[in-house]
């Protein structure tokens, strides 16, 4: 499982996340602001609240809004699911 260790907000409606591994880097969401539940980031304010969620794992924002950690790993990587060797 690829695990998320911090995770804090930059500007622009990007994050800084660092996971488990390792890997670290900025995740840029702004093209996700004003679509469907993401309009709870109008208030920037909102978006600074993310949080990694202790029962999924996930990067969220609230109980509607989150992101799963291994999309978010191969965004930073550069990676598709397909490159990914996770150990058996």
């Amino acid at each position: 499982m690829i695990a998320i260790k911090e995770v804090q907000p930059l500007n622009n409606y990007q994050i800084h996340l660092l996971f488990e591994d390792g890997t670290e880097g900025a995740l840029d969401l702004s093209h996700l602001v004003d679509k469907g539940v993401f309009a709870f980031w109008n208030n920037y304010d909102n978006f600074k609240k993310v949080y990694i969620d202790e029962e999924s794992g996930a990067i969220a924002w609230n109980e509607h809004i989150d992101i799963d950690p291994l999309a978010a790993y191969l965004e930073i990587k550069g990676m598709t699911f397909e490159q990914l060797q996770v150990p058996a």
